[in-house]
């Protein structure tokens, strides 16, 4: 890390929410090369509290912006305090109070001198001593120093142990002048409160003051680190050995006591929650749940039973109803033909409170979803639509001809106040119909649940071989081995031509059959490579020339590749880096780097969670199409629409010319390719496979090994979820 410093003479940029800016320095020492016509240089990164006129020491590193040439990027910052009267008179007069100006300034230091800057600090009240000065200004002067100072103390304080005056800023900001205290008191208090700050960061910081390894506080704090990683992971608790274990191999340390100790503590507070009738009641195995995700399971299984119990306008208007014939019209009026099992969902779905329709690509799903919507339409019950992604959503209602949401729009959800529609305010519909239900995990089912009126019936619709949720939970798989409602899974096959190999591709898959490779197909095809490296050349190539060549698709808006894993040479990462140098390297286009991360005019990207000021959803993607040096934003292309993005919001994208399998749910893509490789060896599952091969409309590319592909065809183990909803429910 470099260090520089000098005094601020200008400020170019200020964000007063995150404290971003850009500012002008004449640095003690000169830099000729990089200096402007005035003999200052740029410095950019998170400046609380900076003023004109302030000494200020800077550590960080030089970087190239594109447009504006070389600066100083810091990550922390030293005030230095002025010593001189001219320097306190010009620090005094920089803006730190409005209404101050040299004169006034210069008042004050005639009478204090160079003590000037102690008394403020320690008798600021002392100020009403000065000739002169009003008492107003007297009053807002020492209420603006104690502010500042404030801030300042705080950042110089955690910058000794190693924090970023990014990270320092946003801890000020939600603790304001206790900030030092708490964190000296318990620095884990950090990883609880202040959004951004885990366990691992907190961590530092208190190892860095000197905290003992086997402190409570640590302990605590690990624990509940543990658990919620295990979330992360699909898991709704962990059995109570496991985690202490997970916990002491993660904190480094060898005291089972001590931490089994701190976890019945935490369980005695109520910050863990301790359940021996889940799991398979062996000493050790108790289910510790966060009481987020236990509450939310028993929520889950009381609403549900509730759901089935009451009984619904939909049902009584169907008693007697003569099912063979409104079936029949039914289907003659829309131009189709219902199978018995299609008919037999449409009937369940009007007969029974929980209904669940699954089943694999070309089965049926869609048609039969729109049957049971146009039942519902011609015996005017009221109902809703929903996806648990934009992508999906819009999918959703391009499929049946009528308006669908997602659920986090369906139920009103506004940042910081949370949904609108819950228990005390319902919807008003008479059913409910999700799709790609796969995707729902615990705690948005609980939240669905809660929204959906006793008499209402609720309709899921998903491909349960596909891969579970990526939050905690297996919740559709858990509600169908319940039996808690009527479940209809079609397996014939529709939709399918003789040329055609990606839905016998897919159902062979998921029947744990190798995928037809012979490329005797029009829309399936298999590439080997054993070596990573030329696999990922192969996979940038097929990308650019070859498709583009023989089918004509275009390379960033129709291809989308789709890999197992973020790391490696055949990664999500590295494809993001070679697909981006290959598909839009022209230095010549506008670029801003964030984060590490180049973004470039004409770039692809995805948008990572549901931001509804923006009216933008996870799953979306875009293009880049403009970067504003000025504002300091991003605009992007959405399905035609502008949005914006400030350069504060960057952690909301991602690259896209590659995106993991998770990332594809919900979504389809006229063009699939995906590298397979024994390296990926980890992640090779069959519903991994599966789910990536059922994204693609019109083709897919497999780039790889053949054993890679028989591995994952053969690994039918869906990796356990620690989860107490199936056997709540069955209970």
């Amino acid at each position: 890390m470099e260090h520089i410093t000098g005094t601020v003479e200008r400020i170019t940029f200020y964000n007063d929410e995150n404290h971003y800016g850009v500012i002008r320095i004449k640095a003690e020492e000169k830099f000729p090369t990089i200096e402007g016509p005035d003999g200052t240089i740029t410095v950019v990164g998170v400046l609380p509290g900076i003023n004109v006129g302030e000494t200020v020491r800077f550590s960080g590193a030089w970087v190239t912006d594109p447009r504006y040439g070389k600066q100083f990027k810091a990550e922390t910052l030293t005030p230095v305090t002025p010593s001189t009267e001219i320097g306190i008179v010009n620090y005094l007069a920089s803006g730190i109070v409005k209404g101050i100006g040299a004169k006034t300034a210069r008042k004050i230091v005639d009478h204090f001198g160079t003590e000037t800057l102690n008394v403020l600090d320690r008798e600021p009240l002392r100020l009403h001593e000065v000739p002169g000065l009003k008492r107003e200004l007297a009053r807002d002067l020492a209420l603006a120093w104690q502010e500042n100072q404030a801030i300042r103390q705080t950042m110089i304080f955690l910058q000794g142990y190693g924090v970023t005056s990014k990270m320092a800023a946003r801890i000020f900001k939600f603790y304001g002048a206790a900030a030092i205290a708490t964190v000296k008191e318990n620095p884990y208090a950090l990883a609880d409160e202040v959004n951004g700050i885990g366990f691992i960061r907190a961590d530092e910081i208190a190892q860095n003051m000197g905290l003992p390894a086997d402190a409570h506080y640590r302990i605590r704090a690990g624990l509940v680190y543990a658990l919620n990683q295990m979330t992360k992971e699909g898991h709704v608790y962990m059995p109570r050995l496991e985690l202490v274990n997970k916990a002491m191999e993660m904190l480094k340390i060898d005291n089972v006591g001590r931490v089994q100790a701190s976890l019945s503590q935490e369980t005695l507070a109520g910050n863990l929650i301790i359940d021996a009738n889940i799991g398979d009641g062996a000493l050790g195995m108790e289910a510790v749940y966060l009481p987020l995700f236990y509450h939310a399971e028993r929520k889950v299984v009381r609403l549900l039973r509730e759901q089935v119990s009451e009984e619904s306008d939909i049902r009584r208007h169907v008693k007697g109803l003569k099912w063979a014939k409104f079936l029949k019209d039914l289907a003659e009026f829309n131009e189709v033909d219902l199978t018995e099992q299609q008919q037999s969902a449409v009937r369940a779905a009007l007969e029974h409170k929980v209904t669940v329709l699954t089943g694999g690509p070309g089965t049926g799903k869609t048609t039969t979803l729109r049957m049971v919507i146009h039942a519902l339409d011609s015996l005017k019950h009221k109902f809703a639509l929903a996806s648990p992604t934009g992508r999906a959503a819009k999918r959703l209602a391009e499929a049946t001809g009528y308006p669908a949401k997602t659920i986090h729009r369906l139920l009103g959800w506004t940042p910081g106040e949370g949904f609108v529609y819950d228990e005390d305010q319902p919807l008003e519909i008479d059913m409910l119909i999700v799709d790609e239900a796969s995707m729902i995990d615990l705690l948005l089912f609980n939240d669905l649940l809660k929204a959906l009126p006793p008499n209402a019936h609720l309709m899921l619709v998903g491909d349960v071989d596909q891969l579970p949720s990526v939050g905690a939970g297996n919740v559709l798989r858990d509600v169908i081995d319940s039996g808690v409602g009527y479940v209809t899974r079609l397996n014939a096959i529709f939709r399918q031509s003789n040329t055609s190999h990606i839905i016998v591709n897919a159902h062979r898959i998921n029947q744990g059959e190798a995928p037809l490779t012979d490329n005797n197909s029009a829309d399936f095809f298999y590439f080997g490579e054993d070596d990573p490296a030329r696999a990922a050349e192969l996979v940038v190539d097929i990308v650019k020339n070859r498709l583009p060549t023989k089918f004509g698709v275009d390379p960033i808006n129709d291809v989308q590749v789709i890999a197992p894993m973020y790391r490696g040479v055949i990664g999500v990462n590295a494809l993001n880096e070679a697909l981006q140098r290959t598909l839009n390297g022209d230095k010549r286009m506008a670029e801003k780097v964030l984060g590490g991360r180049a973004f470039r005019v004409g770039d692809k990207v995805m948008q990572t969670r549901n931001n509804y000021e923006k009216d933008v959803f996870n799953g979306d993607i875009g293009r880049l199409v403009e970067i504003d040096f000025e504002e300091q934003a991003f605009g992007i292309d959405i399905d035609g629409s502008f949005v914006m993005y400030d350069w504060t919001e960057a952690d909301q994208l991602i690259h896209a010319y590659a995106i993991s399998t998770h990332r594809s749910q919900g979504s389809e893509y006229p063009v699939v390719v995906m590298p397979i490789m024994t390296q990926h060896y980890m992640m090779l599952q069959r519903n991994l496979l599966y789910t990536a091969v059922t994204r693609a409309k019109k083709l897919v590319v497999l780039v790889g090994s053949r054993r890679a592909v028989q591995m994952a065809v053969e690994n039918n183990k869906v990796a356990e979820r620690y989860s107490g909803l199936l056997q709540l429910l069955r209970g």
